[in-house]
């Protein structure tokens, strides 16, 4: 059997799950893959050769983006001299757009066929986004379903594959089993905080999130709580806590999303694809968001749908509270977060929906993907 070759860059621990996800499939339709480009320890683990750390494309926002210009220019230079000399097979951009479509239209342009995993989404169907997907991609592998339709009406090729994280996460998530695995006791009431992977994410939403667990606390002397950090992160969660929330029950984790997710009874989570893990581990949410003021004139504008989270975007309606910015407050995210624990009814509503979606994004995405990659190599 022949050796597939192909380039790949995935940033941020999203980036990396979602495709160590897509490689197991590949390497299971192709044993002698050969991966390389951007990754993270996901990858690593299913033999990606990482050139440079997913970590180093964690960039949020044009402020964050500026400070790093000079560095992410250089990689993408040096990495697309390196992929055009190669020639791999295929190059599939997972995500990080801002990176990929130059580097995507680059490589197409000297004949590398492209893939792009992941649509972007919420404003990016402006014009001069659809215009550097249909310049970047020769095929986007879309999410969620209603994301073709739209590339079709301007001339991109799409498919829908579904999502990888539904096909990953059990229909009944393992709630006790990942309480065992934390040490929590089965009768506690635990609310996870999520502030996402980005250093500018525990800048500006892990201390509001941190306040309001103590009002929280303060409402339900009971609770408990748990924070995943990424690697690398730990010592400013830490920092942050000593000086927001200094006497709360707070259980940092090293990674393990998935397990406080799992344990949880509700979580605070940041607007991303945490809010799709929760809603596919049926956890009742708060949606919060904030950024440095600069991203947030810039951006406030741009937004093609008037939801921001994922699970509000699929059911198309306000399915769960997002607060977003000025009204991401310590007491409006408590506010919100007892209100799902005070009102059972609602609770059972909005798993039963949660549940909905999971079934509709589980589509064996690896083997889809991996069936319109191959046409894609192919038609080379």
């Amino acid at each position: 059997m022949r050796t597939m070759h192909i380039g790949m860059v995935a940033g941020e621990a999203s980036g990396d799950l979602l495709s160590s996800l897509m490689l197991a499939g590949l390497r299971e339709r192709w044993p002698q893959l050969l991966a390389q480009g951007i990754g993270g320890p996901q990858m690593a683990a299913q033999g990606f050769e990482a050139w440079w750390p997913s970590h180093k494309l964690s960039i949020f926002g044009y402020v964050d983006a500026l400070m790093h210009l000079r560095e992410l220019l250089s990689i993408r230079k040096q990495l697309g001299d390196r992929l055009l000399a190669e020639r791999p097979d295929v190059f599939i951009g997972v995500d990080a757009p801002d990176f990929n479509f130059g580097l995507e239209q680059r490589l197409r342009t000297g004949g590398v066929k492209t893939v792009h995993f992941v649509c972007p989404s919420i404003w990016a169907w402006r014009a001069e986004r659809v215009e550097k997907i249909r310049r970047a991609a020769d095929h986007v592998l879309c999410l969620f379903p209603f994301e073709p339709e739209l590339l079709h009406k301007q001339g991109i090729a799409a498919t829908y594959v579904g999502h990888p994280l539904a096909d990953a996460i059990p229909l009944q998530p393992p709630r006790q089993a990942a309480r065992a695995a934390l040490g929590i006791d089965e009768r506690s009431q635990v609310v996870a905080l999520l502030p996402g992977s980005r250093r500018s994410e525990i800048k500006y939403i892990a201390e509001p999130m941190l306040r309001a667990a103590m009002l929280m606390l303060q409402a339900k002397p009971g609770l408990r709580f748990v924070l995943p950090v990424v690697p690398g992160l730990r010592p400013m969660a830490e920092a942050l806590k000593a000086r927001a929330a200094p006497d709360l029950p707070l259980q940092l984790l090293d990674g393990r999303s998935h397990e406080a997710l799992a344990a949880c009874d509700v979580t605070l989570v940041a607007s991303g694809t945490a809010t799709l893990e929760a809603a596919l581990f049926k956890r009742p949410m708060v949606i919060a968001y904030r950024m440095h003021v600069l991203n947030w004139l810039r951006m406030r504008n741009k937004s093609y749908l008037p939801w921001v989270g994922l699970p509000n975007v699929l059911a198309g309606e306000l399915l769960v509270p997002e607060l977003i910015q000025d009204a991401c407050t310590a007491q409006a995210l408590a506010e919100q977060g007892l209100a799902w624990l005070d009102d059972p009814e609602r609770y059972a509503r909005v798993q039963a929906r949660f549940a909905e979606q999971h079934l509709l994004l589980r589509r064996n995405t690896a083997q889809l993907a991996v069936e319109v990659i191959k046409k894609v190599v192919d038609a080379a």
